[in-house]
């Protein structure tokens, strides 16, 4: 068995529990034992004298009685088991695991770990712990799992993949820079992680994995630049410029300083015969959308075809509509490729694309696809390029003729982290917003004050317009965050049903669901969407003025600048309200940041300096790479040395030829691998 090999080599992996890991990303050997605790049960054994109210710890005891299941409804139940602690009798509840009964008799010794309730003196078993020997670990890794797979099956692979592969593991940090920066083997990262004997153990295993992972990504980004600085890799595009002036003409708006200035930079890049790869990150509403169409243009004036690739089907049709009305008077055939796009129409566009009779094309991951070829790509857009990885990148660069690439955010991020982790990009910048944009007025109001905020909705709706409410995501539980969704609904349904239609959206809908629920919205047929942050909702409807947002307190502010962003996009004045009750100094400040600047650049600034990453980008709404480990800006020390290492190395020996580097060359010879295995 080696760390490439699939997990359904292990025992009890069929076709269903492979695909629950899959879920989670775990695909191979490899994944599962780099796959690490996000937290550790403390395992010592506790004198219960000294222990707080609702503490989770260990405790050890005789059973004292014969253990008693009760049931009170459908598949509901409970094991209730006595223990003889010291000189104090504790029940233990264990709830709907009636299985455990088997493992307590009466006069057994029994170890568990669970929450200590200091004043009923019970206690809630979460675990059932074997009476532990010397050499067994003190803390118990707390995996991240989910519905389709659970936490202890996780732990159990896990065991068995090291037990099976754990000696076998190469080491693919160079030894060289171990020994400088003091790291840990691969193998020793691997047994400190998931089974520590202390804390200390944990943490040197967690400081050596924080390096390996930013170093592998720095890598990827070595080499992808490498690739992308290759003359024979790029295309020089050589466009008309009186024919990008003449489109320019007809636009119903002067474009700022900065959109040309960006249109320039991006131009040069396509005139020149090294490949592109730029990024071009610009403030809601900057404006990035035109320029988009411009340099789409220049290509398509040196006879090359363009791709705009974006992240949901809405979004596609509304840049399909919007492209089609600025291209209406030039003679550039346009085309819209979705997962929904009928087999016909797909069939024709297929065609269109392969023979060249297609000049422009806009689509979601139906793009990448087998099948989809082009007669001559020379430029592929990806738009929201945070919901694609640097794998989904890569296949559209490998269409047609190697395609320049530009990528387009709109979160906005500091200049430190967007050179450090895109280090294969050039960055360009659109900071200034086009004259004319409807400032957004934000308020901040407490729960108590909701009243006056519906006050507003109720005037909005009165004027004709649309109204967006926001729940957010709370990553521990989709159950939580989908209730919280349906109060929302429910309280928009009954203050406001009598006058406008209210849809709601949320994660667990399937993508036709969504995508139906979506283009009502956009069509103005519903008038109020209630959603959750498990759906983006970066669509332009420019009817809609009002931004309700819920519990904003637990948003980073460049997400909520994110979703104040969707309104603002029309004639009328538009507002953003956030409903928050912050619990410390640090949240009131958040929201007074909020309400006092519109700067998106300046709101990730403040973010950074308060709260970090993780919470500046929201779940999943990163501008920045996922790291499992990792964090870009708690560790922003180790990421540079990691950039540096990666430089330095490539720098030395660019093909990695020497003997010590053949273990990393053949993960990235992998990952190269992989990217084309994406249907």
């Amino acid at each position: 068995m080696a760390l490439t090999d699939p997990v359904s080599v292990l025992s009890g992996v069929g076709p269903k529990r492979q695909a629950a890991l899959a879920s989670l990303g775990l695909n191979t050997i490899g994944d599962l034992l780099f796959y690490f605790p996000f937290r550790y049960a403390d395992l010592q054994v506790k004198d219960l004298a000294t222990a707080a109210d609702q503490e989770k710890l260990t405790v050890k005891g005789i059973v004292v009685a014969d253990p008693v299941v009760t049931r009170f409804g459908p598949r509901k139940n409970r094991l209730n088991v006595r223990l003889q602690i010291d000189n104090m009798v504790v029940m233990v509840t264990f709830f709907n695991q009636p299985w455990l009964k088997d493992k307590f008799s009466q006069g057994v010794e029994a170890a568990i770990y669970g929450k200590w309730d200091a004043k009923r003196k019970t206690m809630t078993g979460m675990k059932v712990l074997a009476t532990q020997t010397a050499d067994e670990p003190s803390l118990a890794g707390v995996y991240p799992a989910n519905k389709n797979i659970r936490q202890k099956t996780i732990a159990d692979l896990v065991k068995e993949a090291y037990a099976r592969e754990g000696q076998q593991i190469p080491e693919i940090v160079p030894a060289g820079l171990r020994q400088r920066y003091k790291l840990l083997t691969d193998q020793q990262i691997i047994h400190g992680m998931h089974w520590p004997k202390s804390g200390q153990e944990a943490h040197a295993a967690r400081r050596s994995a924080i390096f390996r992972e930013f170093f592998l990504f720095e890598c990827q980004i070595q080499a992808l630049r490498l690739d992308n600085d290759a003359t024979q890799n790029g295309l020089a595009i050589p466009f008309d410029n009186q024919q990008l002036r003449a489109l320019i003409s007809t636009l119903p708006f002067a474009l700022t300083a900065a959109q040309k200035r960006v249109v320039n930079e991006i131009c040069a890049d396509m005139r020149s015969p090294h490949h592109m790869n730029r990024l071009l990150q610009g403030d809601v509403g900057s404006g990035k959308t035109i320029v988009a169409a411009i340099v789409m243009y220049a290509a398509v004036t040196a006879r090359y075809q363009a791709a705009l690739m974006v992240p949901t089907e809405v979004l596609a049709e509304q840049h399909y509509a919007k492209l089609t009305k600025t291209f209406a008077d030039f003679p550039v055939q346009i085309a819209l490729l979705t997962g929904s796009t009928p087999t016909k129409a797909r069939r024709e566009t297929l065609a269109g694309l392969a023979s060249g009779a297609i000049d422009i094309v806009i689509g979601t991951h139906a793009l990448i696809q087998k099948g989809v070829d082009f007669a001559a790509l020379g430029l592929a857009i990806i738009d929201e390029q945070h919901r694609f990885g640097v794998q989904q990148r890569k296949i559209i660069q490998e269409k047609g003729l190697k395609p320049d690439l530009l990528a387009m955010t709109a979160t906005p991020i500091p200049r430190t982290l967007a050179i450090t982790t895109y280090g294969e990009m050039d960055v360009s910048t659109i900071d200034e917003l086009p004259a004319g944009r409807q400032p957004i007025t934000t308020t901040w109001v407490r729960r108590n004050q909701l009243s006056g905020a519906f006050k507003r909705i109720h005037a909005e709706l009165a004027a004709g317009h649309q109204v967006f409410a926001i729940t957010p995501l709370i990553a521990e539980s989709e159950k939580i965050d989908l209730q919280n969704a349906e109060q929302l609904y429910a309280d928009m349904q009954a203050t406001f049903g009598q006058e406008a239609t209210v849809a709601l959206l949320h994660g667990q809908m399937k993508p036709d669901e969504k995508e139906a629920i979506m283009r009502a919205f956009d069509a103005g047929e519903t008038r109020i969407l209630v959603s959750t942050t498990v759906v983006e909702v970066g669509v332009d409807v420019p009817n809609a003025t009002v931004m309700l947002i819920m519990d904003a307190d637990r948003f980073g502010l460049a997400q909520l600048h994110q979703l104040r962003g969707r309104v603002g996009r029309g004639q009328a004045a538009a507002y953003c309200i956030l409903v928050a009750d912050p619990k410390n100094e640090m949240g009131v400040e958040r929201m007074q940041t909020m309400v006092t600047t519109n700067d998106g650049f300046k709101l990730a600034e403040k973010d950074l300096e308060l709260r970090g990453s993780g919470d500046i980008f929201g779940d999943k709404q990163s501008g920045l790479p996922e790291f499992r480990v990792a964090d870009p800006v708690t560790d922003f020390a180790t990421l540079q040395a990691a950039q540096q290492s990666a430089a330095a190395l490539f720098q030395a020996d660019q093909t990695l030829s020497a003997a010590e580097f053949a273990p990393l060359r053949a993960w990235l010879a992998r990952q190269q691998q992989s990217l084309g295995s994406l249907d």
